[in-house]
């Protein structure tokens, strides 16, 4: 086997952007390269591992030997190692053998830059290059008008171990099978984005894809690079966003992924009051070194730029802001003015927001964060950490809380709901009902619900019509969209056969009509960040549990009324009041008879009366159909 030819692919400009934190495309210097030397073909590996004595790549080639292929480290003390050898070409298997200096330790890492991993349980790296063409142009010339912040946004959150399997095989769906199943569904359902629970390589299933050893392969467990880049492509083909769940807050320790990379604390932060997090038991990234920022922010551009996702979903911001996350008094460090805040995390944060919007400005990047850290959806110029959008952790505990609540009871937490409006225009907030609320005994959403059966299905409907017309966009975890009764499994398939069964039929009904009324219905989206796009017309009556407001669009003619009634008791000639004259016509009522609901009180074409009521000068009588949502626009 030929030895290691001397090459390099870093010009000393990229090595001093690397160093200085600020090279957003470390993957196409990094990793394994198929390329050509002098006429002859072969691939170009380069690793950074500044604190070894030698690094060798090593593989089936050479017997897993760690002499054989040793790289050469450069002269300019950037600590990357790097070189060429022949007759290596795609499909084969490495990792790198790195001799520490430190301690003489001897570890056996995976390619942080691999595009592709062995199936876990397997760990090694795989030399791969794909010639995928790409058929989405069109997609991307439009995506600005689908990622805006006023355009509607509900988006599917999709974990591709469990939204469905062949059962036949008991095997997992593939990325090509996906790209018919998932891709016709999410369509059928009027779903904008689909959201992926992490694709990125990971070595253990329990943990859903949230501890991360291959940043930059989508795991094998469902196919080839080639073929997840054909389901983002199917997806755009029928205009829905992808959305990437990204996790740069903490990794796994497995002996071949980033942690103690090189004998020392490379990737991760050495004080373990920084750098260890004790709720997931993983290593923290060291936000305050260049190199590790140039990592991260490469990372994020690589999905952008070599897989066309449409934004991405930042995990456990909160965890990064603070320092005494999950710690006790004395398990922490302030900072250098004395605080809680981790200032190179949020500076780390302003960046990659920075540098993302400046190279994909028609992409979105959204923040799961959970405290009242002001400003994460704020632009960096304004003092903001920059991200399109924050999970609006508020609203979804107050809402689930209250709707557990037998009916009866909820007059006397009306604030529950109402609270809501009073921050919700701080941030641009996503409305999520994820993953997180259906497991660990929190039982199923509709297991959530009070009730017998019908009630529990009418909580639902009208928690969901609440949902989709309250201000922010959209997030539903699979599942929740058909009422799935028991909590989520990640070892199994979703219940479909649920579907055999008229209430689940009529939640899923129910949830792609309310995703077309927010589709269609400007006043839903056109403002859903502003307060000008939302009034009140009552929130007092909480004897009747009943909350009525008005969605505003640019333009009057697109206003909708919405009336919710928290309670199974019919209303009628229950009066509200409006801003002016005319006629209205009722447009949804989740009590259909096609959402599973009773059918029995409808609103025809109401004309105003020319009485004050609620000091406006007009009103009208309504009836109010039990645990529903209807919504009124005038004619």
């Amino acid at each position: 086997m030929a030895k290691v030819i001397p090459h390099s692919l870093f010009t000393d400009f990229d090595v001093n952007l690397f160093k200085s934190g600020k090279h957003y495309k470390l993957y196409e210097k990094f990793g394994s390269h198929i390329t050509t030397i002098n006429g002859e073909e072969g691939t170009y590996f380069a690793v950074w591992a500044p604190s070894a004595k030698s690094v060798s790549v090593i593989g089936d080639f050479n017997f897993w030997k760690g002499n054989e292929h040793k790289l050469n480290v450069r002269w300019d003390e950037s600590g990357i190692w790097e070189g060429f050898i022949p007759n290596l070409g795609k499909g084969t298997t490495y990792k790198y053998k790195i001799e520490s200096n430190h301690n003489n330790i001897v570890t056996e890492k995976a390619d942080p830059y691999a595009k592709r991993n062995e199936h876990p349980p397997k760990t090694a790296s795989i030399v791969w290059e794909d010639n995928y063409k790409w058929k989405d142009s069109k997609w991307l010339k439009k995506r600005k008008k689908y990622n805006a912040l006023d355009a509607p946004y509900s988006v599917y959150e999709v974990h591709l171990g469990s939204w469905k399997k062949h059962l036949e095989e008991n095997r997992f769906l593939s990325y090509v099978e996906l790209a018919d199943q998932l891709v016709d569904y999410v369509k059928e359902m009027n779903f904008t984005h689909v959201e992926f629970m992490p694709i990125m390589e990971f070595p253990y299933d329990p943990s859903w894809g949230y501890q991360i050893t291959g940043y930059f392969a989508p795991t094998s467990r469902f196919g080839y690079p080639e073929e997840f880049k054909l389901l983002v492509d199917a997806f755009h083909k029928n205009d829905i966003g992808i959305i990437l769940d990204w996790v740069p807050s903490h990794f796994p320790e497995d002996a071949h992924g980033l942690g103690f990379f090189d004998g020392t604390c490379l990737y991760e932060h050495p004080d373990k009051r920084k750098g260890y997090h004790p709720d997931w038991k993983s290593l923290i990234f060291n936000y305050g070194r260049n190199e590790v920022k140039s990592f991260l922010i490469s990372n994020a551009f690589y999905w952008f730029d070599q897989y066309h996702a449409d934004a991405i979903r930042v995990d456990a911001v909160a965890s990064m802001l603070f320092l005494d996350y999950s710690r006790n008094e004395g398990e922490w460090e302030p900072n250098i003015y004395g605080g809680r805040e981790n200032l190179d995390a949020i500076a780390f944060m302003k960046e990659l927001n920075e540098a993302i919007y400046g190279a994909f400005p028609d992409v979105q990047t959204i923040a799961e964060e959970s405290t009242s850290f002001p400003g994460v959806s704020k632009p960096v110029f304004l003092g903001g950490l920059g991200f399109g959008m924050k999970w609006m952790m508020g609203w979804m505990h107050d809402t689930l809380d209250y709707f557990a609540k037998e009916p009866v009871y909820r007059k006397h937490h009306q604030n529950d709901l109402t609270f809501s409006m009073t921050y919700a225009f701080t941030e641009n907030f996503m409305l999520p009902l994820s993953h997180d609320e259906v497991v660990y005994g929190k039982k199923s959403i509709l297991n959530k619900m009070p009730g017998d059966e019908w009630q529990k299905f009418a909580n639902l409907r009208v928690m969901y019509s609440y949902m989709f017309t309250h201000p922010g966009t959209k997030l539903l975890f699979q599942g929740n969209e058909f009422a799935q009764s028991e909590e989520w499994n990640f070892q199994e398939s979703l219940d479909w056969h649920l579907l055999e069964y008229k209430p689940h039929i009529g939640i899923k009904n129910l949830i792609r009509d309310l995703n077309l009324l927010y589709k269609t219905e400007p006043a839903l989206s056109q403002k859903q960040f502003s307060q000008d796009g939302f009034e009140w017309i009552d929130y007092n009556d909480a004897e009747n549990s009943v909350l009525a407001y008005i969605r505003k669009g640019n333009k009057p003619k697109d206003n909708l009324i919405i009336v919710c009634n928290m309670t199974p008791q019919p209303r009628e000639n229950y009066r509200i009041g409006l801003p002016k004259k005319g006629t209205l016509k009722q447009i949804f009522n989740s009590d259909d008879k096609q959402y599973f609901g009773s059918g029995d009180f409808n609103n025809k074409t109401i004309i105003t009366e020319a009485k004050k009521w609620q000091s406006r000068t007009h009103s009208i009588e309504l009836t109010l159909p039990p645990l529903a949502m209807i919504a009124l626009k005038y004619s």
